[in-house]
C-alpha cells in the first residue's frame, strides 16, 4: 500500500471516528435536554394534580383535562388499588399507557435517607389488548406522596424524544458520510500537493541513477519536512559529485602519470640506444683489427670514452629526477643564495666566455645584497648552472645574457633573461617537460638530452619554490625562479 493511500485511509478512519463521537455526544444531550425538559413539565403539572386530589376533587378525564393535558395520572391508594391511569389530553395521542412500579417504598422514601426518587424511565404496558402501544414506547414518571397516604403517578410519553433524538440520528448520520465524503477528497487533494515534493525526489533519483549528477531536488529553501529532506539529499548529492570529480581528477592524474611514465621510458631507452650504438660499433671496429692499428685504436677508446661519459651524464640526470619524484629527504641547510649566483655565473663566464652575462649589482637599487635560503646547496647551484647553459645550447655565440636577484614577498626571485630566438608561445608550456625539445630535428651532440629545465623545474618545486617562463620584451626567453627566503641582511 502506498504512502499516499495509507495516509488517505487514516485521515478518512480519524475523521469518522471524531464525527461519530461527536454525534453520540450530541445524541446524547439533546436526549437528555428533551427528558429534563419532560421532567419539567411534570413537575409543573403534579402542583395543580396533587392540589385538587388532596381536596377531594372529581378524578376523570373532563376533572383532570384542564390541570395537565396530554399526561398519564394514576393513584394508589394504601390498600393497593389503583385508580387509572387515565390519559389526560387529546384523544388518540397517546393510546399506550406505562407500567407502574410495584414497589414504591425505596422509590418514595429512601432507607439511607436524602432526597426521595421521583423521576424514573418505564416501558409501555402491553398486557392490555384494548390499548394500542409500541414495544419499543417508554413513557418518563413521576411518583409524590400526597397528604392522605396515597401515592400519586404522572406519566409522560417519550415518543416525540424518541421521533426528534432518531431524526437527529438520521441527519447525523447523512451529514456525517457527506461530511467524511467531502473531507476525503480534499484530503486526496491535499495529500497529492503535499507530496507532490517526494516525486520532485523520485524523478531526480531518477535522472541521477541514469548518471547525471548535476540535478537537485527542488524545494531545499521550505522550512517543512520535505524540504529539509530535499536539503539533506542535495548535500548528499553534492557530496557524491564532489567524491566522483574526485575520483575522475585522480584516475585523470593517474592516466596522466602512467602516460609520462611510458613517454618517460620511450625517450630513456631512445635516448640510451644512441650511445650504446656506438660503443657496440666501436666494439665491432676493434674486433675488425683496430686493436692491431695504433691510431684506429686511439679514435676506438677515445669514442667509447666519450659515449661512457655520455651515458654515465644521462643515468645522473635520469636518477636525479627519480629521487626528487620520490621525495627523499633533501639537505636543508641555510644558503647564501646571492653569493651561489656570483660563483655559478663565475664559472659560467670562464667555461664559455664567447656568452656575455651581466651579474647583478653588488648594491642594486631597491635589492638585496645577501639573501639566505633554506635548502640543497649542489641541488639549488645546478639550477642555476642549468639555466644558464640553456642559454648556451639555444643561442649563438655573443647572446648577452642578464641575471637578476631580488627579494619579493618572502621569496628570492633569480631572473635569468637571454637575449636569444626565444621560445615559440605554444610551447612554453611544455618547455618543464622532460626529454623537450623545441627542434625535433636538432642534433642530440649538440642539443643535450632535454633534461636540463625538467631537473630545473622539479629540484625548485622540492624546494616549495616556483618557476615561470616569460618573454623578453626586446626578443629572447626569461627565467623566473622564485626560492623561499630563510634571512635577509642588508649590508
Amino acid at each position: 500500500m502506498s504512502l499516499r493511500l495509507r495516509l488517505l485511509l487514516t485521515m478518512a478512519v480519524v475523521m469518522f471516528l471524531a464525527m461519530m463521537a461527536a454525534d453520540f455526544a450530541t445524541h446524547r444531550a439533546l436526549r437528555t435536554f428533551l427528558i429534563n425538559r419532560v421532567d419539567a413539565s411534570l413537575e409543573a403539572a403534579h402542583i395543580p394534580v396533587e392540589n385538587a386530589v388532596d381536596q377531594g376533587g372529581t378524578f376523570s378525564r373532563e376533572a383532570l383535562g384542564v390541570l395537565a393535558p396530554g399526561t398519564h395520572v394514576a393513584i394508589r391508594h394504601p390498600d393497593g388499588s389503583t385508580d387509572g391511569p387515565i390519559v389526560v389530553g387529546r384523544p388518540g395521542e397517546d393510546d399506550g399507557t406505562p407500567i407502574l412500579p410495584a414497589k414504591l417504598v425505596n422509590l418514595t422514601t429512601p432507607p439511607n435517607g436524602g432526597e426521595p426518587r421521583r423521576f424514573m424511565t418505564v416501558a409501555a404496558d402491553l398486557t392490555n389488548p384494548d390499548l394500542k402501544a409500541d414495544g419499543d414506547e417508554q413513557f418518563r414518571l413521576r411518583v409524590s406522596q400526597l397528604r392522605s397516604g396515597e401515592v400519586m403517578f404522572l406519566a409522560q410519553s417519550l415518543e416525540r424524544v424518541d421521533e426528534t433524538t432518531t431524526r437527529l440520528f438520521e441527519i447525523e448520520l447523512i451529514v456525517t458520510g457527506t461530511a467524511v465524503a467531502l473531507a476525503t477528497a480534499l484530503a486526496w487533494l491535499a495529500i497529492r500537493r503535499g507530496l507532490r515534493p517526494l516525486q520532485d525526489v523520485e524523478r531526480t533519483a531518477q535522472l541521477i541513477t541514469a548518471g547525471d549528477l548535476t540535478h537537485r531536488v527542488p524545494g531545499s529553501e521550505r522550512k517543512t519536512e520535505v524540504g529539509h529532506v530535499a536539503d539533506a539529499l542535495n548535500s548528499m548529492l553534492s557530496r557524491i559529485q564532489d567524491a566522483f570529480r574526485a575520483r575522475d581528477h585522480t584516475e585523470a592524474q593517474l592516466r596522466a602519470t602512467q602516460q609520462r611514465l611510458r613517454s618517460f621510458v620511450a625517450d630513456a631507452s631512445h635516448e640510451l640506444r644512441s650511445p650504446v650504438a656506438a660503443v657496440s660499433a666501436y666494439a665491432e671496429l676493434f674486433d675488425r683489427g683496430a686493436k692491431d692499428r695504433p691510431e684506429d685504436l686511439a679514435k676506438v677508446m677515445t669514442g667509447i670514452r666519450g659515449e661512457s661519459r655520455r651515458m654515465a651524464h644521462l643515468v645522473d640526470e635520469l636518477l636525479l629526477l627519480a629521487r626528487l619524484d620520490e621525495g627523499p629527504e633533501q639537505i636543508r641547510v641555510e644558503v647564501a643564495f646571492a653569493e651561489l649566483v656570483n660563483d655559478a655565473i663565475s664559472a659560467a663566464v670562464t667555461v664559455a666566455p664567447s656568452w656575455p652575462i651581466t651579474p647583478p649589482p653588488a648594491e642594486p637599487t631597491g635589492a638585496v645584497n645577501s639573501v639566505s635560503a633554506i635548502g640543497d646547496p649542489v641541488q639549488l647551484r645546478q639550477v642555476i648552472d642549468n639555466l644558464l647553459m640553456n642559454v648556451r645550447t639555444h643561442s649563438v655565440a655573443g647572446t648577452a645574457t642578464e641575471v637578476t636577484l631580488t627579494l619579493e614577498a618572502g621569496f628570492a626571485v633569480l631572473r635569468v633573461i637571454d637575449h636569444g630566438p626565444g621560445i615559440v608561445a605554444d610551447l612554453r608550456d611544455a618547455v618543464f617537460e622532460r626529454f623537450f625539445r623545441q627542434d625535433v630535428s636538432r642534433s642530440r651532440a649538440s642539443g643535450g638530452t632535454g633534461l636540463g629545465l625538467a631537473i630545473v623545474a622539479a629540484i625548485v618545486h622540492s624546494h616549495n619554490g616556483h618557476i615561470d617562463l616569460s618573454e623578453t620584451p626586446s626578443g629572447g626567453a626569461t627565467f623566473t625562479v622564485k626560492i623561499p627566503v630563510a634571512t635577509t641582511s642588508a649590508s
